[in-house]
């Protein structure tokens, strides 16, 4: 007999498949009236007055007054919202701050407000609900559910709280999700991921899981910990697991090893949410890419990569984007984000309707466990370590690597040195407790150990200038990339090692 929440789950996932189809159907009319209304509503507020809202009928007005800001250019006006001022870049002031690890400032306090959290929520539990639509799976409805994320606990500065993004999504669940989600509130406030995955594991393994969500390295540790304490895989340990959520970095690389954990093959889901705004998720089981949340008080422009540096670049609106280019994804939300340049790019699979895949970033960067480091901090933590020693470096590249033969995952470091440490380990610590410093994720990594201390691996004298003369990237404005997201660069040169 199906229970209340499984029969009920069908009819309520209809009606938003139903709700769904009219904004994808109608995308340039619906994106019009998202940006009318952000316009309207901000009109009044300090950067509403700056850049004369009053004055903006179209989208080429907005183009003309609105330059591209990334977290830096925007800042000032930030910080005034952080300060406690209202009516600066929305309506009054934040419900919530998303603290995240910055780039070049330090923290990035991320506004969060009363018109932009709701679509946070509702893009998450619509995830689910299409996937019931389409499969007509509700099996799971009557499960266990866990969600693994950072502590609820959160802080409060100028009248605002202040948390990390899923933290605060955590008090959002749903009344009729309550009893089924794990862990429980006071094993999510632990703050030391080890002993929380720990917690999580005891509390767990009792129980009929149906629904497991959360960024892919992570949830490795999770199944490691289940399998390494029951000698059995996760699909037989949890029989009716069938559905994993997954977003923040690309599932691709973990498919092979989950399986392996698992068993067993299980449905998945991907999202694509950031504390700026919950973008798109996956609506189909067998299309590729995710159907982007055009109606959920965002309005998208966009970029096209190879044109984002150049003066003044020309910004496209859905209207007019093509499959298959790398854009830079810019966003204006109802959080007071304008013309805002998160750092992603992305890429169009389908516009009819609009569906998109996360291709990298703008810049370079390694987040295959969730980190976002960036080049910055490489070279930083490196100038740290050689810092007051002889050692000296020719050239280096990072890459991370996800299936080492033996132990955890880590990054490791291709470094060619004109003068060599002394000692090669203690170094290799030296960089890694640098860029901790710099990076909070790749801290919590390194703490939660879900990766090691980053390895060295020595590239012989003139290996990269021979690697960049085999691409025909030698000398001029060719530069080596910092670090890569993946192992081509470092595939490439194996000879040089």
């Amino acid at each position: 007999m199906l229970s209340l929440k499984s029969a009920l789950a069908k009819p309520f996932a209809k009606r938003v498949y139903k709700n769904i189809q009219k904004w994808a159907k109608n995308p340039e009319k619906t994106q019009q009236t998202v940006f009318q209304n952000l316009i309207t509503q901000a009109a009044n507020t300090q950067f509403g007055k700056d850049h004369d809202f009053a004055g903006i009928k179209s989208h080429a007005d907005f183009v003309k007054r609105v330059p591209i800001r990334d977290y830096e250019a925007l800042k000032p006006y930030v910080d005034k919202v952080v300060k406690g001022e209202e009516n600066i870049l929305w309506k009054g002031k934040p419900l919530y701050f998303a603290k995240t690890s910055g780039t070049t400032s330090g923290a990035k306090y991320i506004p969060i407000t009363k018109e932009s959290m709701p679509t946070h929520v509702e893009a998450a539990r619509n995830a689910i609900l299409m996937y019931i639509h389409e499969t007509g799976n509700t099996k799971f409805v009557n499960g266990k559910m866990i969600f693994l994320q950072g502590s609820p606990i959160l802080k409060e500065q100028n009248g605002v709280k202040l948390g990390r993004l899923s933290g605060i999504v955590a008090h959002y669940v749903p009344k009729y999700l309550q009893k089924n989600r794990l862990p429980s509130w006071e094993t999510n406030c632990i703050e030391d991921w080890e002993t929380k995955v720990e917690a999580i594991v005891e509390e767990t393994l009792p129980q009929n899981m149906t629904i497991i969500s959360g960024i892919p390295s992570w949830v490795q540790m999770y199944f490691e910990k289940l399998v390494q304490k029951t000698g059995k895989p996760v699909g037989d340990i949890f029989k009716n697991f069938n559905l994993f959520i997954f977003g923040g970095v690309n599932y691709q690389p973990y498919k092979t090893k989950f399986e392996n954990l698992i068993g067993r093959k299980v449905d998945s889901i991907e999202l694509y949410p950031a504390s700026e705004g919950f973008f798109a998720f996956q609506d189909k089981q067998n299309e590729k890419g995710m159907l982007l949340q055009l109606n959920s008080g965002i309005f998208y422009e966009f970029v096209k990569v190879d044109e984002f540096y150049t003066e003044n670049p020309k910004r496209y609106t859905i209207n007019n984007v093509e499959v298959g280019v790398n854009y830079v994804i810019i966003i204006s939300t109802n959080a007071g984000l304008w013309a805002y340049n998160i750092g992603d790019t992305v890429q169009f699979t389908s516009t009819k309707p609009y569906r998109v895949i996360v291709s990298g970033r703008i810049k370079h960067f390694i987040s295959a466990f969730g980190e976002h480091v960036i080049g910055k901090e490489v070279e930083q933590a490196l100038q740290e370590a050689i810092a007051n020693t002889n050692v000296s470096v020719t050239e280096f590249t990072v890459a991370p690597q996800i299936n080492p033969t033996e132990g955890l995952p880590y990054h490791e470091w291709f470094i060619e040195f004109e003068n060599e440490p002394e000692n090669l380990l203690e170094f290799a610590k030296k960089i890694d407790k640098a860029l901790q410093k710099q990076n909070v994720y790749y801290f919590d990594l390194i703490e939660g150990k879900v990766l090691q201390t980053l390895k060295i691996t020595k590239v012989k004298k003139d290996g990269f200038k021979n690697y960049m003369k085999s691409i025909g990237k030698l000398g001029g404005q060719n530069k080596l990339p910092r670090l890569s997201n993946d192992r081509k660069i470092v595939e490439e040169f194996p000879h040089n090692y």
